[in-house]
């Protein structure tokens, strides 16, 4: 899930931040309503978290602009303030659920998860190729009836495979989109990482799910797809 993420307070921010990552979200931090308003407008998010209280634009502002373009992005709001009169006019506005201030991290999470779910609908929240199916909401990879254990970056690198079967993804395009920073061509992260979730995914398996494609980068693809 790509979250845009709109709070001043920075502590708070790169906590919040910092626990949403790791939990295999992709976020975009701002602290101005002003550039939270041009990344709703801009961006493509999955849900959007919006503080009430910013310096610009406020939360309540974003969400009218965002409502009065047909966009049905998920809106979660948040403030510390406590008036049941700021709730209320979220609601009216359009936002799915709110917040109050201080929360915690995994109650967020959670919301976020129920949100994005029923905006989604069930059909979205699975992926899967030959026998191994992802759950998107629980975050669970089972192939052939076997729970498969993977760490957030594992499973966020699995999720980019299923997202695009048959197509081979270079090593930039891995590095940027599951890590999110420029590639450093000395490093050998992606394949370290391709190689552990590989011997996850495939070592008990007779059918091999990924190939190597020498000199370019990496795919997935189901075996009865793979080129003779």
């Amino acid at each position: 899930m790509k979250i845009l993420f709109l709070e001043d307070d920075r502590e708070i921010g790169d906590f919040v931040v910092r626990g949403l990552k790791e939990e295999g979200f992709t976020v975009d931090w701002c602290i101005d309503g002003n550039e939270g308003s041009n990344l709703a407008a801009d961006g493509q998010y999955d849900a959007m978290v919006l503080d009430i209280m910013v310096p610009g634009r406020d939360g309540l502002g974003i969400l009218k602009q965002v409502r009065s373009r047909k966009n049905t992005t998920p809106v979660i709001i948040t403030t510390a303030r406590g008036e049941i009169e700021d709730r209320i006019e979220g609601l009216n506005l359009g936002a799915d659920d709110y917040l109050p201030k201080p929360y915690y991290l995994a109650e967020l999470v959670a919301r976020l998860r129920a949100v994005w779910r029923r905006s989604a609908g069930d059909g979205m929240s699975q992926l899967a190729m030959a026998d191994l199916t992802v759950n998107l909401m629980t975050r669970e990879a089972v192939r052939g009836g076997r729970m498969i254990d993977l760490s957030p970056k594992e499973f966020a690198l699995l999720v980019y495979f299923m997202e695009s079967p048959g197509r081979v993804l270079t090593r930039t395009q891995i590095i940027e989109h599951v890590w999110e920073y420029q590639f450093n061509p000395g490093t050998n992260l992606v394949d370290v990482y391709v190689r552990k979730l590989r011997t996850k995914i495939d070592a008990p398996q007779e059918a091999s799910l990924f190939e190597t494609v020498r000199g370019v980068g990496y795919r997935m693809v189901a075996p009865d797809d793979s080129p003779t």
